[in-house]
């Protein structure tokens, strides 16, 4: 989930250029924390969940379910004021050294300033598939959802109901799509002043500190659960699998078009001077 440093020194500019409800999981039965000890904190009898950064430490959590394909819907409230060199991490990710992953990472900003959706797709350990972009509202004053749907077809990445990013399954002409590792759904708030915002230029400041993410309405029903015999069930207790094989229609290719045009602040396919052997297969596909 590593971000990469060179390409934020503009996006925050860009972004001031610009214009202009899931499903209620129990935390104590669905999510594990795995690291920060008392800075992550599992409240309201399992309906809060938050992260916490300070100088010694951040904190994260991990679902307790691997999925081998899913639609997962999480509503997250931003780390708010001045969140400069801060990183919310949200994604999906697969172990091993040839790992599968889905990114959203959240750069911290300072107080007044957007914040950057950082996305990125990892296929086989291999990433450099970054897309940036402002939101059209402030993260820091409510719960907003960010959802990922993962099917054999495609991945989509959502916010609020509305895609802002899709990568399509290309295998038919030699580009690898995550689709044989299982992934958990992870989550973590930590440092990383050295590329985070302004591409390290604003460093955190730790007197604001602790810096504080909540996470509230975790949905992982309509998914493809994997076992540790090797196995998959998928459905949920919704028994609706329609997400298995679901796609943008026409609206919600309006949608994607209307966040490029207006929100996007960076794509590796149109980062030439970082591809001058050629664009990666999939930007020209």
């Amino acid at each position: 989930m590593a971000g990469t440093p060179r390409l934020y020194s503009v996006v925050l500019v860009l972004c001031m250029l610009g214009v202009g409800g899931a499903g209620a999981g129990n935390f104590n039965k669905e999510i594990k924390i795995t690291w920060g000890g008392g800075r992550a904190k599992i409240l309201n009898g399992g309906k809060l969940l938050t992260l916490s950064l300070d100088k010694s430490s951040g904190s994260g959590f991990q679902s307790r379910n691997q999925y081998l394909f899913g639609k997962i819907d999480m509503q997250i409230k931003l780390v708010p004021g001045n969140s400069a060199g801060t990183v919310t991490a949200y994604y999906l990710r697969s172990k091993g050294s040839k790992w599968d992953e889905i990114d959203f990472e959240f750069l911290g900003n300072l107080s007044g300033q957007p914040y950057i959706v950082h996305t990125n797709v990892f296929t086989q350990g291999k990433g450099d598939r970054e897309q940036q972009f402002c939101l059209w509202f402030d993260p820091t004053a409510d719960f907003h959802t960010y959802s990922f749907l993962w099917n054999p077809q495609n991945i989509i990445l959502y916010v609020d109901g509305t895609p802002i990013r899709e990568f399509k399954n290309m295998e038919s002409i030699g580009i690898a799509f995550p689709k044989n590792q299982a992934m958990r759904l992870q989550s973590s708030l930590w440092n990383a002043d050295d590329w985070a915002t302004r591409g390290g230029q604003v460093k955190t400041d730790w007197s604001l500190a602790p810096f504080t993410a909540a996470y509230t309405n975790f949905d992982a029903d309509q998914v493809c659960v994997w076992s540790s015999a090797g196995s998959s069930s998928c459905g949920g207790a919704s028994k609706d699998d329609s997400w298995l094989y679901q796609k943008l229609d026409s609206a919600g290719r309006r949608k994607l078009k209307w966040v490029r045009r207006n929100y996007m602040v960076y794509d590796y396919c149109a980062d030439v001077k970082r591809f001058p052997r050629g664009l990666p297969p999939e930007c020209t596909a």
